[in-house]
């Protein structure tokens, strides 16, 4: 079994305390783990679907990074950072669904250089962020409760969530490729 201590969050972030602190750690202690799923593969193996699933392990990296980086801006500009689901054209779809694969030309190091960039802005964001009770309006989507809104704070549990749950999904597709796990 091969174990590694999650990284420290990115330095713009290392000052951060209380609440915030807790929660960048919370934060990178799910990107490590969906980090770690990716160690030691070609580009290739990243980009393999080892079940059922559309999934791929750069294809996760990919969704996740596309996703921690809307939030953060929705949490700067509101709904405006977000596409308007309420009028998605196949198109849309389409380009969504690439969202989970590697395309030609992709790259598993470049997909995780972009992720580590979106990273280190997420960590400034909540560095500085002056209220995490601030609040934006959801955009509208048929997955989301009509007139509700989040806080920055709810919004950062999200990407939480959001990391870990794609992380159980990575830590699958690679015990499916190779037999290699994240923990246990």
């Amino acid at each position: 079994m091969t174990t590694t201590t999650p990284a420290t969050p990115a330095t713009a972030a290392t000052a951060a305390t209380g609440e915030r602190a807790d929660l960048l750690v919370a934060l990178e202690k799910q990107r490590h783990f969906l980090r770690f799923t990716t160690r030691d593969l070609t580009d290739e193996q990243a980009g393999l679907r080892t079940c059922a699933s559309e999934l791929c392990l750069g294809g996760l990296v990919k969704h996740v990074t596309s996703v921690e980086r809307m939030w953060a801006d929705f949490i700067v500009t509101g709904p405006s950072a977000m596409p308007d689901f309420t009028t998605w054209t196949e198109e849309d779809v389409a380009r969504r669904a690439d969202e989970f694969r590697l395309l030609p030309g992709e790259t598993l190091a470049g997909v995780l250089t972009e992720y580590a960039e979106v990273a280190r802005r997420t960590d400034a964001l909540v560095a500085t962020l002056p209220d995490l009770d601030a609040t934006q309006p959801l955009p509208k989507a048929p997955w989301f409760e009509k007139d509700a809104v989040w806080s920055a704070r709810r919004v950062l549990l999200h990407i939480v969530a959001e990391t870990a749950q794609h992380a159980g999904h990575a830590d699958i597709i690679r015990e499916s490729l190779d037999g290699a796990k994240s923990m246990g």
